[in-house]
């Protein structure tokens, strides 16, 4: 359970202009982040700050790096462009750490702050910590020195360095020729970069989703909602689907017949075309608790052991860094390739299901064959506070009568999102009428104990 009062489980997220989404909170870590770097680097810090198209994007850019400079940091803003694009650019400018401005898949209202280290990955739970109690606690302290103030610079070249990493990670001796792509890019931080990147690879792209107006991010598109891109794929006739979140480093496709094919298929077709070519590192793929009970059993019938995480792409990798693996995602769509990046990338994983689609002339349909999921409901209740569900009184007896009632044949999983207000109730198994009965009652139970009215 997270303790902690501004960190979630993907960064700072909420409502913006409303704490702790505030420009003052802004401020205050840009501060607090230089602070911490001087106390580790022998050097005057060099932070990236990047962003998606939100409104609010304008606020805390100027805060945090206000915040930066006058601690005697220097900044790189680089604007609109993918949250896996901050990774990278944080890494191959030699920055001290990369900031992304984004609350991801949420609606416009919202606003996230995301951190990488100078290596490109997200930064642990300790280190946020750290920063965190540097903004809540200590942060009268930190003022900086009138005449070591720092400097802030905007690059115009970062989108070109993007497109041209992404286009390495596709085999050379691949193109797109004759492929007929859709790409929703939920008016979001990929508009500009997504479509560029498969025309130039020779695919007839169809664009969907791109054109931002600050409002319209994740309005009625992208990969939290993609019957337009269904639509269209159908409409047109198109080869595939590629439905994007709002900072684009998640990603759900769907194949020429219009059906939907989630993370956990994607990490299975991914998985066999890695261990056919002998490229598959530990023999170990991980994911998280939501990932389904098919996609377990496909790989362990292959030798290969599905490791689970909690949910969030951070601790995904951070897994995979520590046995080794280098592969993993989530079923939302969090696709990480570790050869190749640092962290979930919508753009980085469609070149990879492209690149298995050419190689073996198979159209996605056939590729997604490979495993039939079993069926699995979510439920979403809004909480008023995120009480830990063993204090919940009768709950754990009636989720074990239920988990006996399943067997084998199906689990539950209970979890509180890290960046919403909400409790969800996750029910898997065989039986889709069964898994639906199980997950309305331990809902209706969480409703009545904590729930909103």
């Amino acid at each position: 359970m997270n303790n902690r009062k501004l960190f979630g489980t993907d960064g700072i997220r909420g409502i913006a202009n409303k704490h702790p989404m505030t420009p003052e909170i802004s401020l205050k870590l840009g501060k607090s982040i230089t602070s911490f770097l001087k106390n580790h680097i022998s050097h005057s810090p060099k932070i990236l700050i990047g962003k998606d198209t939100r409104l609010s994007g304008y606020i805390f850019e100027q805060a945090i790096s206000a915040g930066i400079t006058s601690m005697g940091g220097e900044v790189i803003l680089v604007g609109p462009l993918p949250t896996p694009a901050i990774a990278f650019l944080t890494s191959n400018m030699r920055a001290d750490a990369g900031i992304v401005i984004s609350a991801s898949h949420n609606p416009y209202q919202d606003n996230g702050i995301k951190i990488f280290d100078r290596n490109g990955f997200k930064l642990p739970d300790d280190i946020e910590s750290e920063i965190e109690k540097l903004i809540l606690d200590d942060i009268n302290s930190l003022e900086g020195i009138p005449s070591e103030i720092g400097k802030a610079k905007r690059i115009d070249d970062a989108i070109g360095r993007y497109i041209v990493f992404l286009k390495n990670t596709f085999p050379s001796d691949l193109t797109l020729d004759g492929l007929k792509i859709v790409i929703d890019c939920a008016n979001g931080a990929a508009y500009k970069v997504a479509p560029i990147v498969f025309e130039e690879l020779g695919a007839d792209v169809t664009t969907i989703g791109a054109k931002p107006d600050g409002k319209n991010i994740n309005v009625d598109c992208g990969s939290l909602n993609p019957q337009i891109l269904i639509d269209k794929v159908l409409e047109i006739g198109a080869d595939i689907g590629i439905a994007l979140d709002g900072d684009a480093d998640r990603v759900i496709f769907c194949d020429e017949n219009g059906s939907e094919v989630d993370g956990d298929k994607i990490i299975a077709i991914s998985a066999t075309d890695m261990i056919e070519n002998n490229t598959l590192k530990s023999d170990i793929v991980v994911a998280t608790q939501m990932s389904n009970i098919a996609l377990e059993k496909y790989l362990n019938d292959k030798g290969i052991k599905l490791e689970r995480t909690n949910v969030g792409d951070r601790y995904v990798v951070e897994a995979m860094k520590k046995n080794g693996s280098n592969l993993g995602g989530e079923k939302s769509g969090h696709l990480i390739y570790l050869d190749h990046t640092t962290t979930g990338d919508g753009l980085l994983a469609s070149l990879q299901l492209l690149s298995i689609m050419k190689k073996n002339n198979k159209p996605l349909s056939r590729l997604a064959e490979i495993i039939e999921l079993f069926p699995q409901t979510l439920n979403n209740i809004k909480v008023l506070e995120k009480k830990p569900f063993k204090n919940i009184t009768g709950l754990s007896d009636l989720v074990s009568k239920f988990e006996n009632e399943l067997n084998t044949s199906g689990r539950i999983n209970l979890r509180y999102s890290g960046t919403e207000q909400l409790a969800r109730v996750m029910v898997e198994g065989e039986d889709e009428v069964k898994i639906n009965r199980i997950a309305d009652d331990i809902s209706s139970f969480i409703q009545e104990s904590i729930g909103e009215n």
